[in-house]
């Protein structure tokens, strides 16, 4: 049977309290655990704070005098924060102060060393970068660095490379550099025809065709015909070639329509870049050979984007006459953005045709 225990007085009480052996409390109780947790909080909570601070201090010297900006944003190239540094950068450029180049460049340089935590996801590089691009600065190395950097970090399930960017930024301003001639700057470029992402490859494509030289032209020729790549890059290739060489490259381009796969729909939308008579005569030659509905599509689209009055007046006579490309001529037009005169004019032309009416609609709704 459960007794109450003797009470004790409060002497005993008291003495009994202190003849207890006093020990630490241990780090599984409440007592050493809350107090770091709380700490802890307080010191991230203040960190934000200062972090915001420090930006909102950046973004005010827009409204500041101008002899004003320098020093800051000097200061501020220092931080350990990528965040904070990527944006000091980018507002040395938007005020065009040259005199931070060599503060750039120190910054640059240090966001090399354990580059996965120093700067992830390469922020601090790629301002930097731009900032250097556009203040025209002219040795090579600081961009070759950049182009051969790559950056692997955590990803869900694997690592992933974020310095793509990065590499496509250092290779467009490469080409900038007046010390390397245009068969060395091409001799640097074409390494990146073989970067695992193919964003770097199309970029690298458009920055080959900014050397501008016939040999350029040459090397995006050899590129495009070895096919074997995503369309995207092949598109930049075939772009390059037009702007390059002009319509004289069109009967070569057009080559490339015959497959009807989604590189030669980029070939097509490249003829179309030259909003020429040629291309426009070719397009349509192509289109009376095409038996794939989705590569009629993407044919249609490149014939609307040649802005020639010949090919509007030809997609409206397929509209007209209600022929099987109807649908997909009218989705070409709108896609194409007419002017208000051409979509009236499309408009009073479908009304009696309940169907192309209704597929007009549908693609004119916002």
């Amino acid at each position: 049977m459960w007794r109450q225990p003797p009470r004790l007085s409060a002497r005993s009480a008291v003495e009994g309290e202190a003849s207890r052996p006093t020990t630490q409390p241990s780090s599984k109780l409440s007592g050493s655990i809350f107090p770091r947790r709380h700490s802890r909080y307080t010191s991230l909570m203040r960190g934000k704070r200062a972090f915001e601070a420090q930006i909102a201090a950046l973004d005010t010297l827009r409204e500041a005098p101008q002899d004003s900006h320098t020093e800051p944003l000097r200061k501020a190239l220092t931080e350990r924060n990528n965040f904070i540094v990527a944006k000091a950068a980018d507002l040395a450029r938007e005020f065009g102060l040259t005199a931070l180049t060599p503060d750039l460049l120190k910054s640059f340089d240090r966001f090399f060393e354990n580059p996965e935590k120093s700067d992830p996801q390469c922020w601090a590089k790629n301002a930097i970068i731009r900032t250097l691009a556009a203040f025209e600065v002219q040795d090579p190395e600081i961009f070759l660095r950049g182009m051969r950097h790559i950056q692997l970090e955590a990803v869900w399930g694997g690592r992933s490379d974020t310095a793509g960017t990065l590499r496509v930024t250092c290779a467009l301003a490469l080409v900038q550099c007046r010390r390397l001639t245009n068969d060395e700057l091409l001799a640097h470029l074409i390494d990146l025809f073989a970067d695992t992402e193919k964003t770097v490859r199309a970029e690298v494509a458009r920055a080959i065709e900014q050397v501008g030289s016939p040999s350029a032209s040459l090397l995006l020729r050899l590129r495009a015909n070895l096919a074997h790549d995503a369309p995207e890059v092949l598109g930049a290739c075939y772009s390059g070639i037009l702007r390059l060489e002009g319509i004289s490259a069109i009967p070569w381009v057009s080559r490339f329509l015959i497959r009807g796969d989604e590189a030669a729909g980029e070939a097509a939308l490249a003829l179309a870049g030259t909003h020429s008579p040629q291309a426009l005569d070719i397009l349509q030659k192509s289109l009376d050979a095409a038996p794939d509905p989705w590569f009629r599509s993407v044919l249609l689209s490149a014939i609307a984007l040649t802005r020639q009055d010949a090919a509007l007046e030809f997609l409206l006579d397929l509209v007209k006459s209600e022929s099987l490309d109807a649908e997909r001529a009218i989705e070409a037009i709108v896609r194409s953005m007419p002017s208000p005169g051409i979509m009236q004019r499309l408009e009073k032309m479908v009304a009696p045709q309940p169907r192309l009416a209704r597929a007009l609609s549908a693609l004119a709704k916002p």
